[in-house]
């Protein structure tokens, strides 16, 4: 059997990182199995789903690193991939349902339907719709339809004991009559997510459904429509919940939490992978830290908890520090060069490389960034608070004898830097720490910066002298 799975988002927004780590265990259980990945996209509700949405998902998927061999964007044999191109074939598995008796109209209003569900819960049965419509006669069903009554579709479904074996829960039971008839299509002719599901997975041969455990209830519903057609269902592995450091669902509480925010926080798109690969799922009891390639040699459904998995922005922030100190000086200068050029800096090419192994143990995002380099790229450096006040502090004349002492420094290197600054500290009587603060904060506008020397070295004699004499007089 070839493996085929399959992610199915609807855009109504930015991939929470939830839905980010489905799309991931799906994609690496089917790469690790040399089958296809299939992304399906679930359009139809017109209400929510907007076009840039639908552009960023494909955008977010991506730049994360995940890739699919089907899809609306790349096609496929099992197209279209776009549930809001599929509506016929919807409407032409309902008409086979109903011919089959799998399915009825139901002509039941909204205060019908909620008045026998209150029957229903007082006697103590099971909750959800009793089908009272299932067996109308010709006469009767002929009589609501010249009535002019809307009519939705119902699944029947078959009252006996239901059981999903779940690669990820184990077995799950629904006792005999515990599942009440679903709607498939709604009296304006939309499909709902329990018939479009279950038919594109039919059709598009999807034998692995890796999704979250909100939707383990939907799997029996899943299977009697897909058995109902003639079809095998596929296997099902629902992941549990990602939950927030306090153990509940993440939210707004949390913060943002979707693959754009984390994009836009200066996370790299393999530090995400790999953090969310651990959420959930381990490679072995010590490995943190493995590549795109590692997962997908590694991964396997069977290693996935059945329990709920904190999300840690800390950890991940950890992960992430990793990824940027292993990074080469010039893959790292190309991925800092956005985030410098959004607060207007434009870095000269050979500087900002140069600079890479100055920053790259001290950057955990690469956000922070512009703060460390900004000093560089930009002469309009002005001191920050702390900056400031060291500056503030300096002895009288402090800062002028720092510009005649590096004036005479001919070979301007960070090897010769260091002994021109001590001297003039020597000369006022302060240790390296405190002699060096004034120069780092007049130069870089920051008590906080790569190292000193370097740092010098890289901007230059010129517009070092100039800083010093900016606050010299």
């Amino acid at each position: 059997m070839t493996v085929r799975c399959r992610f199915a988002p609807a855009p109504s927004g930015s991939i929470h990182v939830g839905n980010a780590r489905s799309a991931l265990f799906s994609w690496a259980y089917a790469r690790r199995h040399e089958g296809s990945f299939v992304l399906r996209v679930e359009d139809t509700d017109a209400s929510r789903v907007t076009e840039e949405a639908y552009r960023g998902v494909l955008d977010s998927l991506r730049w994360l690193g995940i890739d699919w061999d089907e899809g609306p964007d790349v096609g496929g044999p099992q197209g279209p991939y776009r549930q809001s191109q599929r509506m016929g074939t919807y409407r032409e598995h309902v008409d086979r349902l109903l011919s089959t008796g799998h399915a009825y109209r139901c002509y039941c209003t909204d205060e019908e339907r909620k008045a026998r569900e209150q029957a229903a819960k007082a006697r103590g049965e099971p909750a959800g719709y009793d089908g009272p419509y299932y067996r109308l006669t010709d006469q009767e069903r002929a009589a609501y339809e010249a009535e002019g009554r809307p009519a939705a579709v119902r699944c029947h479904m078959p009252e006996h004991e239901w059981v999903v074996q779940d690669l990820v829960k184990g077995e799950v039971r629904w006792d005999a009559g515990q599942l009440r008839d679903f709607v498939l299509l709604r009296s304006d002719g939309t499909p709902l997510f329990l018939l479009a599901v279950a038919v594109d997975d039919m059709l598009m041969e999807v034998t692995h459904v890796v999704r979250g455990d909100d939707l383990l209830s939907a799997a029996p519903q899943n299977i009697a429509v897909i058995e109902a057609l003639g079809g095998r269902a596929p296997a099902y592995a629902h992941l549990p919940q990602v939950v927030g450091p306090d153990r509940k669902p993440l939210s707004k509480r949390h913060g943002s939490t979707s693959l754009e925010a984390f994009r836009e926080q200066g996370y790299l798109p393999e530090a995400l992978m790999n953090y969310l690969a651990l959420l959930g799922w381990s490679k072995d009891a010590e490995t943190t830290i493995f590549s795109r390639e590692e997962l997908i040699g590694s991964f396997d459904l069977a290693r996935v908890s059945s329990n709920p998995a904190a999300f840690d922005v800390e950890k991940l922030t950890w992960v992430n520090t990793h990824y940027i100190q292993s990074l080469d000086d010039d893959d790292l200068a190309a991925r800092c060069l956005h985030f410098l050029s959004a607060e207007g800096l434009t870095p000269d090419p050979q500087v900002l490389k140069a600079a890479m192994p100055l920053v790259k143990e001290r950057m955990r995002t690469l956000t922070e960034a512009p703060a460390l380099l900004a000093f560089l790229f930009s002469d309009d450096v002005r001191p920050n608070e702390k900056a400031a006040q060291i500056i503030g502090r300096a002895p009288d004349g402090y800062l002028g004898a720092l510009v005649d002492g590096l004036d005479v420094v001919e070979d301007w290197t960070a090897e010769q830097i260091p002994s021109a600054l001590d001297r003039v500290a020597e000369a006022h009587v302060l240790n390296r720490t405190k002699g060096w603060q004034p120069a780092r904060a007049a130069v870089t506008g920051s008590n906080v910066s790569p190292p000193l020397p370097e740092s010098l070295a890289l901007l230059g004699k010129e517009r070092t002298l100039a800083r010093l004499r900016a606050f010299s007089r």
